[in-house]
């Protein structure tokens, strides 16, 4: 234990003493000067084992004060109470509690590298800033499901993908949270067996598709398309002719193009589902690609660029539909489009469409089906769906 004898320094001393060394004030009060300045230091035991606490700067603490602290931990030893981690409980209860905002915000920050596009990254931001506000300020480790409840319920019917993906966004967040010790206990963001029984069932009429135009009217719309000059009409021309996804279409580069083998393989991290996909190309795709070609071009330009550099925006093809009269529906639903006149007017198999479409095939055997890529017999299908769309003027 510290001695007995106390108070053996004097203030003036505090102030005045200059040669680096520990001065002992008694009761296991220390002054340590050092060349870079003076702090108070408290010298003791706790079970027979030594330990020192720093009591802080002698500039910022007078001698008065780190007597009073000195004394403190003194009590505290007596009692067998290790005063160091009562200090470290002490800053844990003056620290002002992580909040979902801002836990959130930090999560995006350090994931969003992993998103394919700024697009997306800013979908996390917008999502939860919108839609998640009420639940910001509240301290991560206390969100609750009556407050997800809250923020899902006057979205959950009218606005289903977004109340979806805002649910499965709140659950990362809190786990993520569990993950860095600020949260136990079960997610209370966890939709299947949890949430599912709380929220209203959704009618299969309530989950909205991208509106696609009738595949019976989709040659009138391509001639239409046909005679328009701007680089987003031959972009939209080669997704609808291709099956392909606006995105795939619209970062699509010369090093993906095989001319020759008629073919367009997108890498895996262009891909939805980050897998290779080989699109085997009809003579109208080719003939868009080949009007569009220009001397000199490098393997990473875009196939359609901006007018202004740079890929095209989604926006540019949403804008043309509009131009063209069609603002009730979207890029996308030119998939469902040809899906639609696959099943009903051809003989292809599932196989040979959902490839096409670049959709994760379930089973084993449709899987190997896939490894086997069946480009002919996609070939044949792309050919086919070319001959439907063009035949009222002949691209073929």
């Amino acid at each position: 234990m510290p001695s007995r004898a106390r108070n053996k320094l004097s203030a003036r001393q505090v102030a005045t003493l200059t040669k680096p060394n520990v001065y002992s004030d008694g009761g296991g009060l220390y002054l340590r000067v050092r060349e870079s300045g003076r702090s108070w230091i408290f010298i003791g035991t706790l079970r027979g084992k030594r330990i020192e606490l720093g009591l802080g700067n002698a500039l910022d603490v007078t001698l008065a004060k780190a007597r009073e602290r000195a004394a403190e931990i003194r009590i505290m030893l007596i009692d067998e109470i290790d005063p160091r981690v009562e200090r470290a409980k002490a800053k844990i209860a003056e620290k002002p509690p992580v909040t979902f905002g801002t836990f959130a915000m930090e999560l995006v920050d350090g994931i969003e590298e992993g998103f394919k596009n700024p697009k997306h990254r800013q979908q996390w931001r917008n999502t939860l800033k919108t839609y998640a506000k009420p639940l910001f300020e509240t301290p991560i480790d206390q969100v609750t499901t009556e407050e997800i409840l809250a923020v899902l319920q006057p979205i959950w019917l009218s606005k289903a993908e977004t109340a979806s993906r805002l649910r499965g966004r709140i659950e990362r967040v809190l786990d993520a949270a569990k993950v860095k010790g600020l949260r136990s206990g079960e997610n209370p963001a966890r939709g299947r067996g949890h949430l599912d029984l709380l929220l209203p069932k959704r009618s299969k009429t309530s989950v909205k598709h991208h509106p696609a135009l009738p595949f019976a009217q989709v040659a009138t719309f391509m001639e239409n398309l046909s005679k328009r000059p701007a680089i987003a009409a031959r972009a939209l021309e080669f997704a609808i002719l291709t099956a392909a996804r606006s995105g795939e279409v619209r970062g699509m580069t010369w090093g993906e193009v095989n001319l020759e083998d008629k073919l367009w393989t997108v890498p895996a991290d262009r891909m939805k589902a980050q897998v290779e996909h080989e699109v085997p190309l009809s003579d109208a795709a080719v003939a868009i690609l080949e009007s569009v070609n220009e001397d000199g071009l490098k393997p990473t330009d875009f196939v359609f660029p901006a007018p202004r550099g740079g890929s095209l925006s989604d926006m540019a093809l949403s804008q043309l539909l509009k131009r063209m009269k069609h603002a009730d529906i979207t890029v996308h639903g030119f998939r469902s489009t040809f899906r639609d006149w696959a099943g009903e007017k051809t003989q292809f198999g599932r196989e040979e469409v959902e490839m096409a479409l670049a959709h994760t095939v379930a089973s084993s055997v449709e899987r190997a089906y896939r490894r086997g890529r069946a480009l002919e017999k996609r070939r044949e299908l792309m050919t086919a769906w070319a001959t439907y769309c063009g035949r009222r003027f002949g691209i073929n």
